[in-house]
């Protein structure tokens, strides 16, 4: 059997974010499947001695790491057949998926682009430069929700769907049909996921309920904030328990019993998808691609701009409506296995990288 040898090029775990968890998840499973050769180069790589300790400095970091990934990208570039580079958008898209794009033009490899950011629109309609390029140097362009294959359609780029995937092993179902108040939120601390609007909408949950809890994993720019919101409005029982290993996540999210999110930008959340797996019945925002993953009152409860007054009345309702949270979360479930898994997903990825790979033979 021929086989296809696959660069990903993506952020490594070093970076915060759905991007490296979804790429490390793709390697892992690629490099198990007959006729595929992966490999993997880090946009991020961590360097030695000097250059490492020149990457503490915020700016002085962007260009020596810039330099190391073009070097490397260039040193390896020409062993494979198809080039796959993650990407988010407006400078991150200039500094790491477009020059793997070009090099893989200029090596006669094939480039296919797999774009992730929620900001896609705001992006393509703002930056001409990334927009031209989008459109006339990946071969192959892919994207993770019907919401992102919209958005591209609407500014002339064709683009394929292949929706993200969790492994269902490490987040075991656990039926709660009578949910307790104790409330997660998985997003990076940063604005446009709008953590502030659930601490809040908590404020309003622990005043019904006093012995609420509320876990706020991952980190990001708007900790001290978040902090003080909870210190300013007498908030008990609020964690905040940093950036969780995948490892760790299974064990973190069976200890909750209702996941929430406010997101103002988004396209398909793997936390929602988690969320999914695990049976934590879903109150979100309908920011971007939300409204295409999450059925509202089937799979979760989907609040219009993601308010803190609806998300907390969407949480006192799932602890109150009898049925309602068992009924969300065996449907939520369901959907899990039959879109979000590898077994799903993979004749997609195996296609896509075998009809590039003919192209480029024939």
């Amino acid at each position: 059997m021929t086989r296809v040898r696959v660069l990903i090029v993506a952020p490594s775990l070093g970076i915060l974010g759905g991007q490296a968890v979804v790429a490390k998840a793709l390697c892992d499973r690629l490099a198990a499947t007959a006729g595929v050769e992966v490999g993997f180069l880090a946009v991020n790589p961590a360097l030695p001695g000097l250059l490492g300790w020149l990457q503490r400095f915020k700016y002085v970091r962007t260009i020596v790491t810039s330099l190391a990934y073009g070097y490397t990208l260039l040193s390896t570039v020409w062993r494979y057949d198809v080039i796959h580079a993650f990407s988010a958008s407006y400078y991150s898209y200039l500094l790491a998926p477009l020059p793997a794009l070009l090099a893989a033009r200029a090596f006669g490899r094939k480039a296919l682009l797999n774009y992730h950011s929620g900001e896609a629109e705001d992006h393509l309609t703002h930056w001409p430069l990334s927009r031209w390029t989008i459109r006339s140097i990946p071969h192959r362009v892919i994207v993770q929700s019907a919401y992102l294959a919209h958005t591209f359609a609407k500014f002339g780029i064709k683009s394929s769907a292949i929706a993200n995937f969790v492994a269902l092993e490490p987040l075991p179902f656990r039926a709660r049909p009578r949910p307790s108040p104790r409330i997660i939120s998985n997003r990076n601390l940063e604005p446009m996921y709008n953590v502030g609007a659930i601490v809040r909408a908590f404020a309003i949950v622990q005043q019904a309920h006093p012995e609420a809890e509320l876990l706020i994993a991952g980190d990001g720019s708007q900790r001290s904030m978040l902090e003080e919101l909870v210190a300013t409005l007498r908030l008990q029982h609020v964690t905040f328990v940093g950036r969780i290993p995948n490892q760790d996540l299974g064990a973190l999210l069976n200890r909750s019993d209702i996941y929430a999110n406010a997101s103002l930008i988004d396209n398909m959340p793997m936390s929602i998808i988690e969320a999914f797996a695990c049976g934590l019945p879903v109150v979100t925002s309908d920011a971007g691609g939300i409204p295409f993953m999450v059925a509202h009152e089937e799979t979760g409860l989907i609040i219009a701009g993601g308010s803190s007054e609806g998300l907390a009345l969407a949480i006192i309702r799932l602890l109150g409506e009898p049925g309602l949270a068992d009924r969300l979360t065996r449907n939520a479930r369901a959907e899990c296995e039959h879109r979000y898994t590898w077994s799903r997903v993979e004749a997609k990825w195996r296609d896509c990288y075998d009809s590039l790979a003919n192209e480029r033979l024939s």
